[in-house]
């Protein structure tokens, strides 16, 4: 496994705007943390009030969002929904990319009767949907926002071992890491000083990737009710609170879907943005 493990696709976009999708992303994604993190100050309404205005409510001058089933104003729950769902994501995220790259590090340099044991076993749980795994793991756990960050982190740990083996195990083929091997440097000082600077820009990249991922998967299951539970607003919660009212009241899933899948396209743009970047054959062909 090399780096073709990574995801090799472009945006079908012009080069002169494949450019520009990191700014894209970021401006989207920053426009979104400030959301979550300023809610409390500039949402409207009470995001728990029940009958802040008319039940199912379409949007309105007071009511941009409009209201959900209880009169809630939508656009205060969206806006400190994005709270939870960053976190849960962030959280499960950091989780999983320190113990699955720790993971894929210490795999690529065991001896090869152990490394091949350790990699079946990552085979075989990886083999799993991120988001299914997520759910069996929940299930087990019970539902909660504790439960539903430490599940999503658990599930993607095969996939950030995997990828990062297949890195490291590129690395340590070469000869600076051979030469330090014969000097007699710990294999654990090689991983740090060594490996891991070199790998750090495509971690990046699966990080982003890791994120979108996440964000899905803590939806999918407050969606599910197994996730954040009511009356907290997260966007998953919401689209669940909005299922039964679609033909009547669109919009109470229309906002918080949009947010999923902007937040979603934000991590991917600046994912295949930092990809290009670090591709020396993607800035050859830029020339």
């Amino acid at each position: 496994m090399s780096d073709a493990t990574l995801p090799s696709r472009r945006l079908p976009f012009p080069a002169a705007l494949r450019r520009w999708n990191i700014a894209v992303g970021a401006l989207i994604l920053t426009i979104v943390v400030a959301g979550a993190l300023l809610a409390p100050w500039i949402s409207p309404y009470d995001p728990f009030r029940m009958a802040s205005g008319p039940r199912l409510s379409p949007p309105t001058a007071a009511h941009w969002f409009g209201t959900d089933e209880l009169g809630r104003d939508l656009f205060s729950r969206v806006l400190l929904g994005a709270r939870l769902s960053l976190g849960i994501g962030l959280a499960a995220v950091a989780a999983g990319l320190t113990f699955g790259v720790s993971f894929g590090l210490v795999i690529a340099f065991y001896p090869e009767r152990v490394k091949g044991l350790l990699l079946r076993i990552v085979d075989v749980v990886y083999s799993f949907p991120d988001t299914l795994l997520a759910l069996a793991l929940v299930a087990f756990l019970g539902p909660g926002a504790e439960n539903a960050t430490l599940a999503i982190a658990i599930s993607l740990i095969p996939f950030y071992a995997r990828v990062t083996y297949g890195l490291a195990a590129v690395e340590r083929a070469k000869p600076y890491v051979e030469a330090a091997q014969i000097a007699g440097t710990r294999a654990t000082r090689i991983m740090r000083v060594q490996v891991l600077p070199n790998i750090l820009q495509s971690l990046i990249v699966i990080g982003s990737i890791g994120f979108s991922s996440a964000i899905l998967s803590a939806a999918g299951l407050s969606f599910l009710g197994l996730g954040v539970q009511p009356p907290s607003p997260e966007w998953g919660s919401i689209l669940a609170s909005g299922r039964n009212y679609i033909a009547r009241a669109p919009w109470i899933l229309i906002f918080p879907g949009l947010a999923i899948c902007l937040t979603v396209l934000s991590f991917n743009l600046i994912g295949d943005g930092i990809r290009d970047l670090t591709d020396p054959k993607g800035r050859q062909r830029r020339i």
